[in-house]
């Protein structure tokens, strides 16, 4: 790519299509760490709509040196689609889903030959390996999708038998020797227990955090995650509703 062009790119001044985003392939190929170019080459994949998106904003994210600058990059990508288009879509998809309902969850015995199809349906309509788009005011969602990436492997390594064994009339001993007393609580007071909580925060939830569980395969929490919007969202149950009996056909089939 030519200097120039890049510059231009950079300033906005050009658009990225299918061309530029290959020639930043490129770039990012010969210099790993050149951020600019690899953040200009992630716009570009979303520009594509590119099923390569959602990985290549994890590989982006480990060369980048203040996440914060990248989430409120990624945030500021501005559609390309026009609200009339994006507006007859969504009314396109409402109508193709309440066609295909039926069939899409029609699923026995005598139909396992179409198995896969069905799968293949049901990933479709969850738009799964589609750009994870994230808001200004979803942080949350945009750590919970870098978590992922940041897991290692756990290396176990042979443990060395203990040599010395404590045994229990020690222990006894010692007990009988330091002669512990248990103060009584005054009267009145009580003992605070902390609670643990294992619910996912329904301030926190938003539909693209649910496509986050989606796209790594937490199927239970997706479901737990369309569960709670469904409650926030009670125009939109119906939706919802659809959605967690996709996720059931791909953790039925899937498992």
């Amino acid at each position: 790519m030519k200097s120039s062009t890049f510059i231009q790119i950079a300033k906005g001044k050009t658009d990225i299509q299918q061309i530029e985003t290959a020639e930043l392939k490129s770039v990012i190929e010969e210099f790993p760490y050149f951020q600019a170019a690899r953040a200009l080459y992630l716009k570009g994949l979303k520009n594509q709509d590119s099923f390569k998106y959602n990985n290549e904003l994890k590989l982006t994210a480990a060369y980048t040196t203040d996440r914060t600058v990248l989430f409120n990059y990624i945030t500021s990508f501005k559609s390309e689609i026009s609200k009339e288009e994006t507006i007859h879509e969504q009314i396109s998809s409402k109508l193709e889903n309440n066609h295909q309902k039926e069939t899409i969850l029609s699923i026995n015995a005598d139909e396992e030959t179409n198995t896969t199809t069905i799968i293949d349906k049901a990933e479709e309509n969850l738009e799964i390996g589609k750009p994870l788009s994230f808001s200004n005011s979803e942080s949350h969602s945009f750590q919970q999708w870098l978590q992922l990436s940041t897991k290692k492997a756990i290396v176990r390594t042979e443990e060395k038998p203990i040599k010395k064994t404590i045994k229990a009339e020690d222990i006894i001993n010692k007990f009988i020797k330091n002669n512990p007393k248990i103060e009584p609580l005054e009267k009145g007071k009580t003992i605070a227990v902390p609670v643990t909580k294992n619910k996912q925060d329904a301030a926190l939830m938003t539909e693209t955090l649910a496509k986050v569980y989606l796209e790594q395969k937490k199927y239970e929490n997706a479901i737990q995650a369309y569960r709670i919007l469904s409650l926030k969202y009670p125009e939109k149950s119906g939706f919802f509703a659809d959605q967690i009996k996709r996720i059931q056909i791909l953790q039925k089939n899937k498992s």
